[in-house]
């Protein structure tokens, strides 16, 4: 794990308006970085980075702009600030999702396909093989997962089922995952995530 900048702190906001944040609070928290509830603009404010939580895309989605904070985390994000999406999370940073609509925050160059392998009752899990993260293979917990369709020149796709379906990639700054890294002991891309936060607060 790397060191943590002595003279910055490390300020992780979890969007906290539905879906699975506390599990991803946790989880930061183990890290020993301060995570944050994000629910308001005010919330915004100091972050180092931020992670959007699995849940509900479409509902989601319509209250990042009910409490105002599509524009704002959209500017944010393009920007520069690192961060993390998670199953819905994945949906709202893309540049499209079928049948969600207009993009919400149209920031990764990724196409997605909301609840890609069905629904609830076909939710399953994979070990995957992550090389960005070590030789161990990765516990994926796929929940009415969405799965990558297309990627644009600059993402780099950092995990695939076996069939070959996308299901993690990376652009710059930004992580995008189909699956819950946030229900397994396995702290590894939250880490991963933090080290690309790192090297962002040092520049």
């Amino acid at each position: 794990m790397s060191p943590l900048p002595k003279d910055k702190v490390i300020k992780i906001g979890v969007l906290s308006l539905q879906g699975a944040f506390e599990e991803h609070i946790a989880c930061l928290s183990r890290l020993k970085v301060e995570p944050c509830e994000v629910r308001l603009q005010e919330g915004l404010d100091g972050l180092s980075g931020l992670v959007i939580p699995g849940g509900e895309s479409t509902t989601m989605a319509r209250l990042m702009r009910d409490y105002g904070l599509t524009a704002p985390l959209r500017k944010l994000i393009r920007s520069g600030l690192p961060v993390m999406g998670t199953c819905a999370g994945m949906i709202v940073m893309s540049r499209g999702a079928a049948d969600l609509g207009a993009p919400a925050l149209d920031v990764m160059d990724i196409d997605v396909r909301r609840n890609g392998f069905g629904r609830q009752i076909d939710s399953f899990e994979a070990d995957l093989s992550i090389p960005a993260i070590g030789e161990e293979t990765y516990h994926g917990v796929f929940i009415r997962a969405p799965f990558i369709e297309r990627t644009g020149p600059g993402v780099e796709v950092l995990a695939r089922l076996a069939d070959g379906t996308a299901v993690a990639a990376r652009q710059g700054n930004m992580i995008a995952l189909s699956f819950h890294p946030e229900l397994t002991g396995d702290l590894r891309l939250h880490d991963y995530f933090l080290d690309i936060v790192r090297n962002s607060v040092k520049r």
